[in-house]
């Protein structure tokens, strides 16, 4: 039964976010601040990670394609496949729900914990929409995040593959543009664009409805990461079904 009230309350303040909405000249530097702090403050660990495990996906490929009946562009072609498919949208935004959704969880939570939600109610502001929403639309700039993962995914991989010596950067190439299906493409960003509604709402919901003080917001914390994680997990399945199959 706790199980099916949060998803509840879930839905609920979901449904509470678009109401009442506070005005724009206060909501926009909202925005603006929320942008920097969970798209731009992400871009410095998106591009490290994304660059390196690019170049662990290539080399491990080349090491494990030892017949030399099978052609060196493969490895391009494989990397491309891995990290356009799975990479950057799903393994990424696990990546960001520690990072962002830690972020979003603890703020929200601090002000649970110090009594502003209440001061926003008082002063007759709808604080879901005052809290949440910014972040709703700020991770809606999610997907150019991952595009840049993909990008920089590739690159890596090609830096490891020539410098490595596992293939010349014409067969990298090769294979990176071997049976390219731009709905793969398409579909990794429906699936960002979902992951980045998860992203801004589980942790915003574990921050907005805790209860305790300043130990339960690291709890809170945690236990959104979880959530988001797990939940991210689920729906990668469900919507690579539909989606592929």
């Amino acid at each position: 039964m706790t199980y099916l009230h949060n998803i509840g309350t879930y839905f609920l303040m979901i449904v509470e976010m678009f109401r009442k909405p506070t005005k724009w000249s206060v909501m926009k530097q909202l925005i603006l601040k929320d942008i920097d702090d969970l798209i731009i403050g992400s871009l410095g660990i998106v591009a490290f990670i994304s660059f390196f495990v690019g170049g662990v996906v290539t080399i491990q490929t080349a090491l494990n394609i030892d017949n030399p009946l099978i052609p060196k562009y493969l490895v391009g072609f494989a990397t491309r496949q891995s990290i356009i498919l799975e990479f950057a949208p799903t393994f990424m935004s696990i990546i960001m729900a520690g990072k962002v959704g830690s972020f979003i969880t603890s703020s929200i939570g601090t002000m649970r914990v110090t009594e502003q939600i209440d001061a926003l109610e008082v002063m007759g502001i709808n604080s879901l929409n005052y809290l949440v929403f910014p972040k709703f639309i700020s991770m809606m700039l999610y997907p150019f995040v991952i595009s840049i993962a993909m990008f920089l995914g590739i690159l890596g991989g090609m830096a490891a593959c020539v410098y490595g010596g596992f293939s010349t950067l014409e067969d990298y190439v090769t294979g990176i543009q071997t049976d390219f299906e731009t709905f793969h493409v398409t579909y990794a960003f429906i699936k960002t664009i979902v992951f980045a509604f998860i992203l801004a709402t589980i942790p915003s919901f574990h921050g907005f409805y805790m209860k305790g003080g300043a130990l339960e917001v690291g709890k809170a914390s945690t236990t959104s990461f979880v959530w988001t994680s797990v939940v991210i997990i689920i729906l990668n399945y469900f919507l690579t079904q539909m989606l592929l199959s």
